[in-house]
């Protein structure tokens, strides 16, 4: 299954929303960096974030509770990578950087200069409750062009973004960052691939979503149809009539010689040859069909004797 989110955050596979609110609002002010200086605290953070953001978003819990932490990250158009900052996630949760201050004195006669105080309290107790009015910015949306050879065994895209994030006194400078896209054999069109929150941070919005949505890169030899691939090969009149040789190209580069014989070839004609496509999105072992349609080349002119013949030949 991968990481257990429930394992993360202290409790059951059946907890409520309230429980893992509790739960995230415990360990969060308990491992944040800020406070927690012991090794290890800020990749806990980092991973109650994680288990926090999965696990309250009824969506991905339901493919997470039923598939695992691979179905979460795998699946063809539920693809979901953790953006890696917890203190964004805390942020949005208690709706500050910083709600420990309404705790301690930082500063003042007396004060600790922005250490915290050596005394205990109840982390279950406080933390101010998400913020009901501050929105988060519609999805950024991107094409993301892939070949059909990519497509053919799965690939890796990184991809750069440049954002403005918040830093701890409230300004924003602006960072640059590499996403990583592990795309799946057969993805098909469409499907979406969402990082979460990734957008441009402000202090009186959540950062928008950053969503790549795959496109066909298109191609000089083939055309895609679902699992399928089409290429369609010129031929002569003569040989659409009285059979031929063709090499047909494949996506690993290898050709196949492909003969036709007694049999009229229509334009309309689509021959099959199994297994040559590209892989099936949910059944990546098997792999869909090349198809071969024909464009018939007639000739320009004939002389008069030719098409007498062949007027007298063919049926009406």
């Amino acid at each position: 299954m991968g990481k257990d989110y429930y394992k993360i955050l202290g409790i059951s596979r059946n907890a409520n929303i309230d429980d893992i609110k509790k739960a995230y609002r415990q360990l969060a002010m308990k491992y944040h960096p800020d406070k927690n200086k012991t090794p290890g605290a800020e990749e806990r953070f980092k991973e109650v974030a994680e288990a926090y953001e999965v696990l309250s978003d009824k969506k991905k819990k339901d493919i997470y509770d039923q598939f695992g932490e691979e179905g979460l990250k795998g699946g063809p158009g539920q693809t979901y990578a953790f953006h890696g900052d917890g203190r964004a996630t805390f942020a949005q949760f208690f709706g500050s950087n910083n709600p420990f201050a309404q705790f301690f004195d930082f500063g003042g006669p007396g004060g600790l200069g922005g250490a915290f105080r050596s005394h205990s309290f109840n982390v279950g107790g406080y933390g101010a409750p998400p913020r009901k009015d501050k929105l988060q910015d519609p999805p950024i949306e991107r094409d993301l062009y892939v070949t059909l050879e990519e497509l053919l065994k799965g690939c890796t895209k990184k991809m750069k973004i440049s954002r403005r994030v918040v830093q701890p006194d409230g300004s924003t400078v602006r960072e640059e960052k590499l996403l990583t896209i592990n795309v799946k054999p057969g993805w098909k069109a469409g499907t979406k691939i969402t990082f979460q929150k990734e957008g441009d941070q402000s202090n009186n919005k959540i950062a928008a979503d950053i969503v790549f949505i795959i496109k066909d890169r298109t191609h000089p030899l083939f055309k895609r149809e679902g699992s399928d691939i089409k290429y369609t090969a010129a031929i002569s009149l003569k040989s659409a009539l009285c059979g031929t040789d063709i090499e047909v190209p494949t996506l690993t580069g290898n050709k196949i010689h492909y003969q036709i014989k007694d049999e009229i070839i229509k334009p309309r004609t689509v021959k099959r040859i199994p297994g040559e496509g590209l892989p099936f999105p949910k059944e990546p072992h098997r792999r869909g069909d090349l198809l071969i349609a024909f464009d018939i080349k007639f000739p320009d002119s004939l002389e008069p004797s030719s098409k007498e013949y062949l007027r007298n030949l063919l049926p009406n």
